[in-house]
């Protein structure tokens, strides 16, 4: 009995870690688009700083999951509770990594004046938030219908996706002076379907938690 209170509280710590992490993640991708949009070179400067603290999170819930493993040797659904746990925070650190790339091309757009008001790429940033935060909360009550219904906004994101590419393509064709410009959409535009793709891998980890079955929710 004391053995399985500790084990308990072992997952609990974990847990709360992962959660901590992906709201940091959320925090990260929110202020790089915010420095993009605003043009915010110090919040921008900030989020690429603040990756330390998502990188000292994922290596904490790394070595904990190791150590409950080896200490408790947990076997069917606590065993994949753990490793969704592993899974999970790999995604969600690659999160924060592709939040930096958005923090590192609105330092490169400082200087620039966009040629038109930015549309697609808020638009796109706030539905990739929207899975990210909808992710986590499903997650946390393993919900595998949310989940599933979750991964399916990655056709949105690659629809906005492609409309973002097309109109960085025409604004590099159209000036060469504007090849930065048109270049740091394109990076920016990459980040978040990256961190959509990302979003479906958490919302897959959550079903094989549930279920122990591994399947690809968007084919």
């Amino acid at each position: 009995m004391v053995r399985r209170r500790q084990f308990d509280e072992q997952l609990e710590d974990l847990h709360r870690d992962l959660v901590a992490m992906g709201t940091l993640v959320e925090e990260a991708i929110h202020k790089s688009l915010k420095s993009v949009i605003e043009k915010d070179i110090a919040l921008a400067e900030r989020v690429i700083a603040d990756d330390a603290r998502i990188n000292d999170l994922e290596l904490k819930i790394e070595k904990g999951c190791f150590s409950t493993i080896a200490l408790q040797q947990p076997l069917g659904s606590d065993l994949r509770r753990i490793g969704t746990m592993l899974k999970v925070s790999t995604d969600i650190e690659r999160m924060g990594d592709h939040a930096v790339t958005i923090a590192k091309a609105a330092i490169r757009l400082q200087r620039e004046i966009y040629v038109k008001p930015l549309v697609d790429i808020p638009k796109l940033g706030e539905l990739v938030k929207k899975m990210v935060r909808e992710a986590l909360t499903a997650y946390i009550s393993g919900d595998v219908e949310e989940a599933r219904r979750i991964a399916k906004g990655d056709d949105e994101v690659d629809h906005l996706y492609r409309l973002i590419i097309t109109d960085a393509i025409d604004i590099m064709s159209s000036n060469e002076k504007l090849a930065n410009q048109g270049s740091q959409f394109l990076f920016i535009a990459q980040a978040l379907e990256r961190i959509a793709d990302h979003v479906t891998n958490v919302c897959e980890w959550i079903n094989y938690m549930k279920t122990g079955e591994i399947k690809e929710f968007n084919n």
